[in-house]
């Protein structure tokens, strides 16, 4: 056996002991699909050489590469090795040998899967929901309500509940009052499934927004599952926050974050946590990648906080880094982001900065 790879019980062991681990699930993005059993970051084979020092910057944090068993995590661990990365193992068999005594749903997972948080949120805050069934009959009675799509607007364009409007998680309470001028509209929040649908419900209900809010359940699944169809294309999609947007925004995230406590740090200590010797810190603006194009601090990842809300093991990595969430002066997207990772046990810190034109030169 190679000194380079490590069994099955020393990788349980790993999980368990606290200290920074990095886990990446090799294989094809067809073949995991939503997410790895493992809930590691999916970055295939042919990737790993060229992006790891975005997704594990510090090469001296363990990290372990789960294949398919295939033997491909040895050969590229010596690869990686002579580019010195010689902290990296190959998990023994694979995702094969982690999920063959068929107890997946015992075992230790990289980060917590997202149904299983959104549905514990839901149980603790009893999150209203309501089925498409209920949903399209309040159309047809001619009721003022509107439907949310949390997902990205990529996502949104694909295929949506007929009528919906593209707002990503992350900026909901930024962009309500646009979307949603009346008091009176009934919100209905939908993804393709669960997750980002009950935490987008919750973060509205939560940041005490007048209207009533509920979940669509199963989302667009659901919507398809009662017989019937679903609507392309960039139909309505959210605009630039207006003035009485961002008065609203400020008020309603004090509500959705009056208990939250997260250390807000200048530019410089950011630059100096990303540089630790000892300790890895993901810089992760989460604007919207349009914003981001335009203009951001260097060093800094583009992570969209809607996605980072359900699937945060597509970027974090290291187990145990710590997370500086960067936004715009507001901070309502870093706050809302925030509010629920640090329930998932990241450590979080907030890096405001003015975007606007003149200003990104002075602070980067």
């Amino acid at each position: 056996m190679s000194q380079k790879a490590i069994s099955r019980d020393t990788f349980l062991t790993w999980l368990a002991d606290g200290q920074e681990l990095a886990v990446l699930d090799i294989r094809d993005p067809a073949v995991v699909g939503y997410a790895s059993p493992l809930f590691a970051t999916n970055l295939p084979v042919e990737r790993v050489k060229n992006d790891i020092d975005r997704f594990v910057p510090r090469k001296v944090v363990r990290t372990v590469l789960a294949d398919a068993g295939d033997g491909v995590a040895a050969r590229l661990v010596e690869e990686l090795a002579a580019i010195g990365r010689s902290n990296v193992f190959a998990l023994e068999g694979g995702i094969p040998a982690w999920t063959a005594n068929g107890d997946g749903k015992t075992l230790p997972t990289f980060d917590t899967p997202g149904v299983d948080f959104s549905v514990a949120v839901k149980e603790e805050k009893n999150t209203p929901v309501i089925s498409a069934d209920e949903l399209k009959k309040l159309r047809n009675a001619g009721e003022d309500v509107i439907v949310i799509d949390t997902r990205t607007v990529p996502e949104f364009v694909r295929e949506h509940v007929p009528g919906a409007v593209s707002v990503p998680g992350a900026e909901l309470v930024l962009r309500f009052k646009d979307v949603v001028p009346s008091e009176k509209t009934k919100v209905v929040v939908s993804c393709a499934g669960l997750p980002r649908a009950i935490l987008g419900a919750q973060t509205l209900i939560d940041a005490k927004v007048p209207n009533q809010v509920s979940y669509l359940h199963e989302g667009t699944k659901g919507w398809t599952a009662a017989g019937l169809g679903l609507e392309t294309g960039k139909t309505r999609v959210y605009g630039k926050a207006s003035d009485a947007a961002l008065e609203f925004a400020r008020r309603h995230i004090e509500a959705l974050s009056s208990d939250d406590r997260f250390p807000e740090i200048d530019v410089a200590t950011a630059r100096n946590w990303a540089t630790d010797p000892d300790r890895t810190t993901y810089l992760l603006d989460v604007r919207t990648p349009e914003e981001f194009e335009l203009g951001h601090l260097d060093d800094t990842l583009s992570s969209e906080g809607g996605q980072l809300l359900g699937v945060a093991y597509r970027t974090i990595a290291v187990r145990g880094a710590r997370v500086v969430l960067i936004d715009d002066l507001p901070g309502v997207r870093a706050r809302t982001v925030a509010h629920w990772l640090q329930r998932r046990g990241y450590e979080i810190a907030i890096l405001l900065v003015d975007f606007q034109a003149g200003r990104l030169s002075e602070v980067a």
